[in-house]
């Protein structure tokens, strides 16, 4: 910085007076998207958006991020709202800058490849309802996973954000796989397909600023279109990388609001804001009006979430992603796993298997489905792995992806490991080359069908075929036939308030407080007595202000029989109350709830604590040890569960959709 500079910089109001820059930086918003799925598992609700919307167009934005990616799935499964009427919701608000959303491709916004039928009319939809960009993505940068959405977007003419997925296999880029070469192919491929700009997506936060610098500067070189960085802060590293990127000369830059700000999201746009005041890439962004957006983020939304915030770490940097290379909200993911299946003493040993999974599965860049995929296998191998036996609990999704559905990987997977993936698996047992979508069969009429008297439009249609299970679920809680439970239901701020200071309280010691009043003498009509709870039995002195206690009548509870004594003869001059009638007895439970103890056999138990996809058998059918039984989502990937015995199932314990806990009896096996 000159000292002219400094010293104009000290007198002059620099929103009044401060010149714009000849190569202003473009700056996206990811706040009410990627923002708040970062920090808490994208529980961010439509009507807290709304109170700051306004302001945020007036900002100058490039675009804001405001849907797809986990949006999608947690808004109908959640939140209990509908997905496309948060687009329109906002558009209402938001009438300058465009909107973008995050687009897994042929994934769409769902955790596999849809079938084309699927994602024509998907694309088609998510343009209708107002979205402007495409930020599109295949988790292992197989381009033949755009071929259906990208016409798509162009026949709306709508801007194609064509991205690269950024990883590594060494400390930093380079080695054989993933080097500069690599990327300036890849970013050749999406110009070619007609990018309208380029993202390098790095969503662990494993960009280096110096190699942010080199692929830029080499990417700025060698195509056409706008260079975009996305990183997140997980490692501690983006602001530098960004910064690095912007004198390579990098067009556009991913920021978020301070309040939703750091650990595994994204830098602030504050300090970058201030940073480049008076340069020629000045964002000419006003901070003042900024801050104001801040203080009602800070005041009147945030602390709706700080529930959901995890606060058991001090540093808001994580260094260990640089060695796992897992996103941080995959990582939070999988720590909560471990946790509900009281084995979180183990992460290291996922820590320790995660490499090794990844290498096995053909060195994936870990991003959404990708990460779930290997951090899912890796829980599965450190907790059921045994004997020596490698793999020995497989998810349905390993078994796609080393078939071929999810695309071509980077080097190839494990030729073993691959080998008892497809060992009986239904679409065979010799991987596929084409492009994934070519298999599948078509998916939107059926979901028509099943939807039929329940769906009013395309959109509640293309709800369900996406999320067969929780999206049926959503659509009859949106038509009243079915009442949403208390736990989607919003959270108001004197809620969240109450909630906060409950918090202190207890960690104060305050829950239950003293009164000022000085305790009155004993009398000598004090008694002792030993009061149990649970295990703990406390010493109580009763004092009798009246002289020693007399018991007048004793009350039998509803349904019992009376005391087997006598009250005394100086009866009460009021009679007690009148006992309750007894309770009526219980409705008898469904057949799907009844307690398995009456119900001789093997039982098939929940590993993991998880949601029921769809039962493979009903009760009565014969069954072979080693058939599955049911199908057992957790953490969005699916587990099929084996028959432990033969026999025939004597019972069926919950229904498609039911959340379960590990060590749920799920069948009965007789």
């Amino acid at each position: 910085m000159s000292e002219d500079f400094a010293v104009k910089m000290t007198t002059m109001n620099y929103d009044k007076d401060r010149p714009a820059a000849e190569n202003p930086v473009k700056i996206e918003d990811l706040s009410l998207r990627d923002g708040h799925q970062s920090l808490f598992a994208t529980r961010g609700r439509t009507e807290d958006m709304i109170p700051v919307a306004e302001m945020m167009d007036d900002v100058g934005f490039w675009a804001m991020e405001v849907w797809g990616g986990a949006t999608f799935d947690t808004m109908h499964r959640f939140l209990n709202e509908d997905p496309w009427e948060r687009i329109r919701t906002l558009k209402r608000y938001i009438k300058k800058t465009p909107f973008s959303m995050l687009l897994r491709a042929q994934n769409l916004v769902g955790y596999r490849n849809y079938a084309d039928d699927v994602a024509r009319p998907f694309v088609d939809r998510a343009a209708a309802n107002g979205m402007d960009i495409f930020r599109t993505f295949d988790a292992l940068n197989d381009y033949r996973n755009f071929e259906t959405v990208v016409p798509v977007i162009k026949e709306n003419g709508m801007h194609f954000q064509g991205c690269i997925c950024y990883t590594m296999t060494e400390p930093r880029m380079g080695g054989e796989v993933y080097n500069i070469d690599y990327y300036v192919n890849k970013a050749k491929d999406l110009e070619a397909m007609g990018a309208d700009s380029i993202c390098i997506k790095d969503m662990a936060g494993l960009i280096a600023p110096y190699d942010a610098y080199a692929i830029v500067k080499a990417l700025k070189e060698s195509v056409k279109p706008p260079i975009h960085l996305h990183s997140h802060f997980t490692s501690g590293m983006s602001p530098m990388s960004h910064l690095k990127a912007i004198e390579a000369g990098v067009d556009i830059i991913d920021t978020v609001m301070s309040p939703y700000a750091y650990r595994t999201s994204h830098a602030a746009i504050e300090p970058l804001v201030m940073t480049l005041i008076g340069t020629n890439r000045d964002t000419g962004f006003d901070i003042k009006h900024l801050a104001g957006i801040n203080e009602i983020f800070e005041k009147e939304i945030m602390p709706k979430y700080r529930y959901l915030l995890d606060d058991s770490k001090m540093s808001i940097i994580d260094i260990n992603v640089l060695l796992h290379q897992t996103p941080g909200g995959m990582l939070s993911n999988l720590v909560n796993q471990l946790r509900e299946m009281d084995a979180l003493d183990r992460i290291d040993e996922v820590y320790a298997e995660l490499p090794k999974v990844r290498k096995d599965l053909g060195q994936i860049p870990l991003v959404t489905p990708t990460s779930q995929i290997v951090g899912i296998q890796t829980v599965n191998n450190v907790l059921f792995d045994e004997g020596g036996e490698r793999y020995k609990m497989i998810t349905a999704q390993v078994k796609d992806l080393c078939y071929g559905l999810y695309g071509k990987t980077a080097v190839p997977i494990n030729k073993e490991v691959q080998k008892k993936a497809l060992k009986g698996y239904e679409r065979g047992e010799e991987p596929i080359t084409c492009r994934p979508a070519e298999v599948l069969e078509p998916e939107l009429d059926k979901a028509k069908e099943d939807t039929k008297g329940l769906a009013v439009d395309l959109d509640d249609v293309l709800i369900y075929a996406l999320y067969p299970v929780t999206g049926k679920k959503f659509l009859n809680w949106k038509y009243g036939k079915e009442q949403p439970p208390d736990e989607v239901k919003p959270r108001t701020l004197e809620d969240a308030k109450a909630e906060l200071e409950f918090l202190k309280k207890a960690k104060a010691g305050k829950l239950v407080e003293k009164s000022a009043k000085a305790a009155p003498g004993k009398s000598e009509n004090v008694r002792t007595f030993n009061v149990f709870v649970d295990d703990e039995y406390f010493e109580v002195g009763v004092d009798s202000l009246g002289g020693a206690p007399v018991v007048n009548y004793v009350q039998p509870m509803p349904g019992t029989a009376p005391p087997a004594y006598a009250p005394p003869a100086a009866a009460p001059a009021t009679p007690p109350p009148a006992a309750a009638k007894p309770a009526a007895p219980a409705a008898e439970p469904p057949a799907a709830a009844k307690p398995v103890a009456a119900v001789e056999g093997t039982p098939v138990t929940a590993p993991m604590p998880g949601m029921i996809i769809s039962y493979a058998k009903n009760v009565g059918d014969a069954i072979e040890e080693g058939d599955t039984v049911l199908i057992l989502e957790a953490m969005k990937m699916e587990n099929a569960l084996p028959a432990p015995a033969s026999g025939t199932i004597k019972a069926i314990n919950f229904a498609s959709g039911d959340s379960v806990a590990k060590g749920d009896v799920l069948a009965v096996i007789g």
